[in-house]
């Protein structure tokens, strides 16, 4: 797989936004992003991430859907009804795992959907997609 930024893209200056009610998983999400030098923040909820999206706008959000109060589903609904966010990427990361929510999830707008468990290489390579499209879209727009 390839886990590679795109040559030029300012790492350093980038932000992650991980978004889940247990303090553990957080953890092992940033560690498993420790090879890159992102500026990550963290939310235990889903008011949390809308309040610290308000403050700051991440470069990406990687958002556990099952959450007391404003669940995953709920953020994303919020996040595209907006202008300001409807174009963050938003990785999905969930043991939801049936076909309806990750339907629902792609239907509301998540660009892509990791199962909890979390394999590393598949949510490294999901990273580096968005933030490599990302890069490419605003060297696009110039």
């Amino acid at each position: 797989m390839n886990n590679y930024i795109a040559p030029g893209t300012d790492v350093d200056s980038l932000s992650v936004l991980i978004v889940d009610d247990v303090p553990l998983n957080i953890l092992l999400i940033k560690k498993m992003l420790s090879q890159y030098t992102f500026q990550i923040r963290t939310a235990n909820g889903g008011q949390a991430a809308l309040d610290a999206i308000a403050q700051k706008m991440p470069d990406l959000l990687l958002l556990d859907l099952m959450m007391p109060g404003i669940d995953g589903f709920e953020v994303i609904r919020r996040l595209r009804a907006a202008e300001a966010t409807k174009e963050l990427p938003i990785i999905i990361l969930s043991a939801l795992n049936s076909e309806q929510d990750i339907a629902k999830g792609f239907q509301l707008g998540a660009n892509d959907f990791i199962n909890k468990p979390i394999i590393m290489e598949k949510l490294l390579s999901s990273v580096t997609t968005q933030i490599n499209l990302q890069e490419a879209k605003r060297k696009l727009k110039g």
